[in-house]
């Protein structure tokens, strides 16, 4: 049998040596695989998780209210301040989750036709500072456009290149950090909701957005009741605290969804909204309880994949198509939340997130 030369450049030993069977596993897993989906037959591959149990969403609904009812209570009437704490951090918590469900509402995954569902949830918005007409327009906007360099920032965080960086002016640059800065996220119950989500949007067009002024009116209102009724404690441990643990949570996990070390952001002429979903925005990996209170959102590059699919059937759906399975990972630990806060601008050269430059 005729016999090939070896090349110089490889040695004869290496061609005597045995094949390795792990590489003949993965060829063979590779040839038996089957052949990549296109980005339609993806998205259509989710359309069956987007369906409803229309009872389970009734009871995520009225059991979310009636867990964040008990809370709030008790944040609001325990005797000790201790107990008090205690039920304002579980009550904030239990807030984002009631948001989740409103959120699902508006995206029209749960509950769609509902007029009960519509009032109750709408009222709900209004009292959490998302008025409805507001927070549906910014929401689907970033939807649409999420992780685009220009146009991104309406209902996100803005995000610039590098290149970008170079050619702001010294103003630019500061609001640029005042937004993404991490005292924003904190304060978000001031900076991201009674000013992004109420002031600005109704002084920018009060006719069409009469619905921001309502949220900030009622949220005055219910302020200066429960002050007069139940003091400053009762106020700050009943209302005020719930709240600014809900919206700072809420503020950072909308920055750290789409900001963190792995993410990918594709040029205008290469952006497609499956990509986008699948390279730039973040599962995060939380344990049962915080995915309780989160109402699953941290499953958020299936949401954006498939905005329609309810909440509660997010972890079905990664864990049976297989092209959810391996996404860009972030946490709620400290070391992840300090690596998202570091990253800042989006440099092409060399396809990463970056901090700001040095001097």
């Amino acid at each position: 049998m005729q016999t090939t030369a070896p090349s110089p450049l490889i040695s004869p030993v290496s061609l005597a040596a045995p094949v390795d069977a792990r590489e003949l596993a993965d060829e063979a897993e590779r040839a038996t695989s089957p052949k990549e989906r296109t980005e339609k037959e993806l998205i259509h591959a989710s359309r069956p998780y987007a369906t409803e149990s229309r009872a389970k969403s009734w009871s995520v609904l009225l059991g979310t209210l009636a867990v964040l009812g008990a809370f709030w209570s008790g944040a609001a009437l325990s005797p000790h301040w201790a107990l008090r704490l205690a039920f304002g951090l579980l009550a904030g918590l239990t807030i984002v989750r009631m948001f989740i469900v409103y959120h699902d509402f508006m995206h029209g995954a749960i509950l769609r036709n509902s007029w009960l569902a519509r009032a109750i949830l709408h009222a709900y918005g209004v009292l959490v500072m998302t008025p409805p007409r507001v927070w549906k327009e910014t929401h689907n906007y970033h939807h649409a456009n999420t992780a685009k360099i220009i146009g991104s920032h309406v209902g996100s965080y803005v995000m610039v290149t590098t290149g970008m960086w170079q050619k702001m002016s010294a103003r630019e640059r500061f609001m640029y950090k005042a937004v993404r800065h991490p005292l924003t996220i904190l304060f978000g119950y001031f900076t991201v909701f009674m000013l992004g989500m109420g002031v600005s949007p109704f002084l920018r067009s009060p006719k069409k957005n009469w619905d921001s002024a309502l949220s900030l009116v009622v949220n005055w209102g219910v302020s200066a009741l429960l002050l007069w009724k139940l003091g400053a404690a009762g106020f700050f441990f009943g209302y005020f605290f719930p709240l600014a643990v809900a919206m700072a949570s809420g503020a950072y996990l909308f920055y750290a969804q789409h900001n963190f070390p792995d993410m990918n952001v594709q040029p205008r002429h290469e952006w497609s909204y499956a990509r986008a979903a699948l390279e730039s925005s973040s599962y995060m990996k939380m344990g049962p309880v915080m995915n309780w209170f989160t109402g699953n959102i941290g499953y958020h590059h299936v949401h954006h994949l498939n905005q329609q699919i309810p909440f509660y059937r997010l972890p079905e759906a990664m864990a049976e198509i297989p092209e959810l399975q391996h996404p860009a990972t972030t946490s709620l630990g400290l070391s992840d939340i300090v690596s998202c806060f570091r990253l800042k601008l989006w440099d092409p050269d060399l396809g990463k997130m970056v901090g700001y430059p040095k001097g």
